[in-house]
């Protein structure tokens, strides 16, 4: 039987995982450089320390706009190499991988494209993956002739349970799945800012169980009022125009199951929230975003309360209840080793990372519906989006 391309994904992961195993030293290190920015962005989640623990890579340089920030990349990393010009870096050092940490949006469209024009193979980029549709428009028209490889940091998108909760849903675990339901962290960030900076991590899981969005309807809401222009402001983390702490978005997906992302500042409950659920006639399935055990299922009816308790069993690679063959899985998921080394494969491959340019851009196009629908006042609207910019500099 010809293997589809969830099967393929799944084997892909699975086989990142052992890819040192396959002999690491049968080629040259890859050469790696780092962008930080210290106090805008820094180095997201460990984009700059992760190639030190692959031993396949080799940091060569780092670059940080901070002196002091980059003195002590320099020292964290183990490298002689530094510059405060990412460009001069780029330009002198001629890197095979680049890796753009900022947590800044709005820094990574540049970087991406300076990395693109000085001949990087690879690009391994934190989330949010741009500012704008418009934005990854460019990157990716920059990226695709050259065959450069753009991997982003949704680290969980690597996880190779995804595949497993797949097959589980298409062998009937939960019955028919009828939704989709994510929250965002839902700490003081909640609303319009957790659907870019955390939110992005569900969206992206969303795609990948329900496939492409094709329509969207939401509202923003600021303070129990919805958003006018008058609320909208600069975002932080460089995320450009922004307001609301409060999301209510629906998305109609591909294969026909309706999605839905909410978030409300200060609702959240550490140990409960960040995460996406599949909900079926006969149980859930609960991804918490990294958190380890990764997924669990709570088998019965969401809607009808049981006579007997009810246990959520977890999920792993071996399936349900069954413990994890794969030592240090969690650690290696959530400190981008997977994503890295799956980087490396697809350059070596020719082919797309799990986690690319085209599905970063979907997650940005989502973001931006949201944004779109609200300006139209919760009109549902279709993608792909006509306007690529951001609908709420024009609220």
């Amino acid at each position: 039987m010809k293997p589809n391309r969830r099967q393929f994904l799944g084997s892909v992961a699975v086989g990142s995982l052992a890819f040192a195993a396959r002999g690491a030293d049968a080629a040259p290190r890859v050469r790696v450089a780092v962008i930080g920015h210290t106090g805008r962005g820094d180095y997201g989640h460990g984009v700059d320390t992760m190639w030190l623990k692959l031993p396949e890579t080799e940091v060569v340089a780092v670059a940080d706009a901070d002196a002091k920030g980059l003195a002590a990349a320099q020292q964290r990393l183990s490298v002689k190499s530094g510059f405060a010009d990412y460009r001069q870096m780029l330009a002198e050092v001629k890197p095979e991988i680049v890796a753009i940490g900022m947590r800044h949006v709005d820094q990574h469209r540049d970087a991406a494209l300076a990395a693109v024009a000085a001949g990087a193979k690879g690009i391994y980029m934190e989330k949010p993956f741009c500012r704008t549709p418009a934005e990854a428009d460019e990157i990716i028209a920059a990226c695709e002739p050259r065959q450069v490889k753009v991997a982003i940091a949704h680290r969980n998108r690597w996880h190779p349970v995804l595949p497993v909760i797949a097959r589980l849903v298409k062998e009937d675990a939960i019955g028919r799945l009828l939704e989709l339901r994510a929250r965002g962290k839902e700490d003081a960030r909640g609303g319009a800012l957790d659907l870019w900076v955390l939110g992005s991590h569900l969206l992206n899981l969303i795609v990948y169980f329900g496939g492409a969005p094709r329509g969207c309807a939401a509202t923003l809401w600021q303070d129990g009022q919805l958003v006018t222009r008058a609320d909208v402001k600069e975002g932080a983390e460089g995320v450009g125009p922004l307001a609301g702490n409060e999301v209510h978005a629906r998305f109609d997906l591909e294969r026909g199951v309706p999605a839905y992302f909410d978030s409300i500042a200060k609702a959240g409950v550490a140990a409960a929230g960040f995460g996406l659920q599949l909900i079926g006639t006969k149980g859930i399935i609960d991804l918490r975003v990294d958190q380890d055990p990764v997924a669990q299922l709570l088998a019965g009816s969401p809607f009808r309360p049981g006579k007997e308790p009810r246990t959520w069993v977890p999920i792993t690679t071996a399936g349900i209840g069954q413990p994890e063959p794969s030592a240090d899985l969690g650690k290696q998921v959530m400190g981008h080793l997977v994503g890295g080394r799956d980087l490396i494969a697809a350059i070596r491959e020719k082919r797309e990372p799990l986690c690319g340019a085209r599905e970063g851009r979907t997650t940005v196009e989502m973001i931006a519906a949201v944004f779109e629908s609200h300006r139209l006042q919760g009109q549902r609207v279709a993608f792909p989006l006509t306007a690529r910019d951001n609908p709420l500099a024009r609220l």
